[in-house]
């Protein structure tokens, strides 16, 4: 029999076409995430499930879902920390997710962030579009120049060291990073050191991981130990930053500014967050574009077919 599964976003048109050559689908056409009731239906409904970001499959969802039909959960991108992976394991449910594609998309919104952030380029269109713009002047709009500053990167993975290569070998930046574990290879020139003195560049990104490790990793000590000169760029998860302690930071000069592409609720902003002029906020761009998501769409598929073929999981977390 021909296994059931729910895709629960709208995917591009070429991911559908390959899973219907394997699969029966149910395509879930609301852009929002699940809720938890829905989430429960389908471990029940469906062999199994094309989640993504937001679907809130957590240890709760699991308890409540006794004897689920559903065998996998083949998520859509990289990270995982809407899913309760030890409690979907615990219930006899294969986890995959979509690492690689997301890499070089994510690592050039990084840079574009540092840019637009530290070149004021939001701010300038924002004046530009109001009719606000009297012409050209030698001290208009002055921002920060970023080639050869120093980067601090906050998790030395794919996106990391992606981050990185750009940095170093486009702006000539000087790079240090962070890193939970020992990184023998970094891919350019750079140091690690500790979080403190990660923290100390001028340009700190953050590209780590979601989940209760990291949550809040940036607080209002660690934005105490950047510089009044230096801007946070946050391309990871929105729940590593403190939003709160980063508006107050930001409101008193504490550092320079900030990029934004991921928030604490998304889609949910602070109005303070949004009144400021030094930050960049972006919806939610790391992996939008086409070819991008097609190759993320293509490898959740490649997982599912793994699966009900009774082959190793490409992409196992």
């Amino acid at each position: 029999m021909t296994p059931q599964v729910l895709i629960t976003r709208p995917l591009p048109d070429k991911v559908i076409a390959q899973a219907m050559t394997r699969f029966s689908l149910t395509l879930r056409e609301d852009t929002t995430p699940m809720t938890q009731a829905e989430c429960i239906a389908a471990l029940h409904g469906y062999d199994a499930v094309l989640p993504t970001l937001g679907d809130p499959f957590t240890a709760q969802v699991f308890a409540e879902a006794h004897a689920p039909r559903c065998q996998m959960l083949a998520n859509f991108g990289v990270g995982y920390n809407h899913i309760d992976v030890v409690a979907a394991k615990a219930a006899g449910i294969a986890v995959t997710n979509t690492p690689g594609a997301v890499t070089e998309a994510t690592a050039d919104i990084a840079l574009m962030l540092m840019l637009m952030t530290a070149r004021r380029a939001g701010e300038g269109e924002r004046l530009v579009r109001a009719g606000g713009w009297q012409g050209w002047h030698p001290t208009q709009m002055l921002g920060t120049h970023m080639s050869g500053k120093s980067l601090g990167v906050i998790g030395m993975g794919r996106i990391g060291k992606a981050i990185a290569r750009r940095a170093h070998h486009g702006f000539g930046m000087q790079v240090r990073f962070y890193n939970r574990s020992e990184v023998a290879d970094p891919g350019v020139p750079a140091q690690q050191v500790p979080l403190s003195e990660a923290l100390g560049a001028e340009f700190v990104v953050l590209a780590v991981p979601g989940g209760p490790a990291t949550r809040h990793l940036i607080n209002a000590e660690a934005l105490a130990a950047m510089s009044p000169d230096a801007f946070l760029i946050n391309i990871a998860r929105g729940d590593v930053v403190d939003e709160t302690a980063l508006i107050a930071a930001l409101q008193g000069g504490k550092i320079a500014g900030a990029g934004l592409d991921v928030y604490e609720q998304e889609p949910k902003l602070p109005d303070a967050l949004r009144q400021l002029e030094n930050v960049t906020l972006l919806p939610h761009l790391g992996t939008a574009a086409l070819e991008v998501r097609e190759s993320m769409g293509l490898m959740a598929v490649a997982n599912l077919v793994a699966h009900f073929d009774g082959a190793p999981l490409p992409n196992p977390v």
